[in-house]
């Protein structure tokens, strides 16, 4: 058996191998600690997985490649990457090359099946043309698939639409809510709650959420100007939030202009705590200090998002308004299931 595999058994797909790039190791190995936790409760002690050896090599004039230092032929193989890695020096586009690299050099090892983790799928706001522009989204999935890639596990995806853009890979698109979902249960006090939608594109997730935790949901409807990049014109209200707690589930934060905003729009309408739920933390640039702002006006109470951004352990602990939850164990159990040729709709319920 190749070293940091785990061996092949009837029914299944191959023996099970993953790598990461560099700006997905963090991520990686948090899913390989909660596969090795999930198939022991399962399975009983065997072989743990490990990161299967890979180096991510970058020449003097910006170009990078991929080379894999171990066997990986009739692998089921999965390569990770964080295409938006705050930790990292590297831009979105240094990262989304190295992805490619990666899933063509596993393709040219002759890994069995390529399944690529990819939980910020990159440019999933440019899924439809609003202009003379293209739909960049489309071409990323070209990019995938062209290099290799089988399958694509992704999060929260902005548009539901990038789906019917993959022609010959699978493309599985997780939700973290249900994790997020727990942590709240385990961690906060749901009594005297409303969930709110940020805009009337979250108004699916909240239903979710508001049926999950047997509460009602209010929406705020905003208007954006879209000639210019993150500018929203005006937002109102539709229902009461007074003297309630308010959780605002969305998929993303990007610079926090319009979910500080939507909290101050809820303020004004008499809610007492609020909380942010996002999947994809980005955090750019100025949404540190706008939510920290609000955080200390009284405004914003808590934004709890998932290490699908991971942002570093000694941020989490001094960032008084900010709190982590793994994703990495949905990852991990989807992993074995696709594996194991078990349904994976089942770990979303």
């Amino acid at each position: 058996m190749t070293p940091g595999t785990i061996g092949k058994k009837k029914g299944e797909r191959g023996a099970l191998s993953i790598m990461a790039c560099d700006s997905g190791r963090e991520l990686a190995q948090r899913i390989i600690n909660g596969f090795n936790l999930y198939t022991q409760s399962r399975e009983g002690a065997g072989s743990p997985l490990r990161l299967t050896e890979s180096e991510e090599i970058k020449f003097a004039n910006s170009e990078i490649k991929t080379v894999y230092n171990e066997n990986i032929r009739g692998d089921d193989h999965y390569i990770v990457q964080c295409i938006d890695d705050p930790l990292s020096e590297n831009s979105i586009n240094d990262n989304l090359m190295a992805m490619l690299t990666a899933v063509n050099a596993a393709f040219q090892s002759d890994a069995d099946s390529i399944t690529l983790i990819v939980p910020q799928y990159p440019y999933s706001r440019q899924e439809r043309k609003k202009t003379r522009e293209g739909i960049t989204a489309k071409q990323i999935a070209r990019f995938m698939e062209v290099s290799g890639a089988n399958r694509v596990l992704t999060l929260d995806i902005h548009a539901d639409a990038i789906m019917g853009f993959f022609g010959d890979a699978k493309l599985e698109d997780l939700h973290a809510s249900r994790t997020i979902i727990n942590h709240l249960c385990d961690h906060y006090n749901t009594s005297n709650l409303i969930i709110t939608a940020p805009d009337v594109g979250g108004a699916e997730k909240a239903r979710f959420f508001s049926k999950a935790l047997q509460t009602d949901f209010a929406i705020v409807d905003k208007a954006r100007d879209y000639s210019k990049t993150s500018v929203v014109e005006s937002m109102r209200l539709v229902g009461d939030v007074a003297g309630k707690n308010v959780l605002i589930p969305d998929d993303m934060i990007s610079t926090g202009g319009t979910i500080v905003n939507a909290a101050k729009l809820l303020k004004e309408k008499g809610a007492e705590k609020i909380y942010i739920t996002c999947s994809l933390p980005f955090l750019n640039d100025p949404a540190k200090e706008r939510i920290q702002a609000a955080y200390e006006d009284g405004i914003i109470t808590k934004v709890i998002g998932t290490d699908a951004v991971f942002h570093g352990e000694e941020f989490v602990k001094k960032t008084p308004w900010y709190d982590e939850v793994s994703i990495a164990s949905l990852f991990a159990r989807v992993i074995y299931h696709i594996n194991t040729k078990r349904s994976v709709s089942e770990l979303l319920r």
